[in-house]
């Protein structure tokens, strides 16, 4: 039998009821027949219930076993895995073509979802993740903004970012406190900024790591301390928010050479 569900704090669930804003949704996502998706954490299925009649390849990771009979009972023939979608192997579910990936996902996990995205952006063309509004600025953010870091400079190495609308609280039950944003990822770009990529996020969060200090000052406090700073040729009076990708990759390039010796 059906029954309300109590959203649960702690998976951070806050449930989409306004029509309006889950057709604007799926109009921005446009799934085609022919697209293997994947959704993160589908709740009372707001969107599952238009994208599963929508593409022939539909597959949901609900971590809320109580949710499942509920979307079972609507839609029998849906493919749902009970399981955290951080601990899913996305490879048992993507066969041999890349999967779009949606989900109004838990706030307080949303960058671990994204690194998660980004290891796996080989067999994930994109993702449209609705997440709270200040962290769709700082995925989005262009450089020498507040929002502009850790986040900005990684998610857009390895991807192409659009904040494509913001959401207020009104539309979820329950109310959540802040307001959210539509965003859209697109691994779609191929790698044409060459470095070591570990490496390349190790440079990146000890270039941030004190924001208001200087490259050098940061570089010194960080897991880079012991290599001779001093002795690249670069800008390192420059504090992170200045640097393009392009300079974080320049650098990245530099210290790997300094590091091999």
């Amino acid at each position: 039998m059906k029954h309300n569900l109590t959203p649960l704090k702690r998976f951070g669930q806050n449930y989409l009821v306004d029509k309006n804003i889950i057709n604007k949704i799926i109009d921005t996502f446009n799934p085609c027949p022919d697209d293997l998706v994947i959704e993160i954490g589908p709740g009372t299925g707001a969107l599952t219930k238009q994208l599963f009649h929508k593409v022939k390849n539909f597959t949901a990771i609900e971590i809320d076993n109580r949710v499942i009979d509920n979307l079972k009972l609507e839609m029998p023939e849906l493919k749902i895995i009970n399981q955290d979608f951080l601990e899913t192997d996305l490879h048992n579910i993507i066969p041999n073509n890349r999967a779009r990936v949606i989900g109004n996902i838990p706030y307080n996990i949303t960058s671990s979802i994204l690194f998660k995205l980004i290891e796996n952006r080989e067999i994930v063309a994109d993702a449209l993740l609705m997440t709270q509004y200040e962290v769709a600025k700082r995925i989005t953010a262009q450089k020498g903004t507040k929002d502009y870091g850790i986040l900005s400079v990684i998610i857009n190495y390895f991807a192409e970012t659009e904040l494509c609308f913001e959401i207020s609280p009104n539309v979820f039950y329950p109310k959540p406190n802040v307001w959210s944003a539509i965003v859209k990822i697109n691994f779609q770009k191929f790698d044409q900024l060459t470095t070591d990529t570990e490496l390349f996020i190790k440079v990146v969060k000890a270039s941030f790591g004190n924001r208001r200090k200087t490259l050098k000052n940061s570089l010194r406090n960080s897991i880079f301390k012991n290599i001779d700073i001093d002795s690249l040729k670069f800008p390192l009076s420059n504090r992170a928010e200045e640097l393009t990708i392009e300079e974080f990759v320049e650098l990245t390039n530099q210290i790997k050479r300094l590091m091999n010796g």
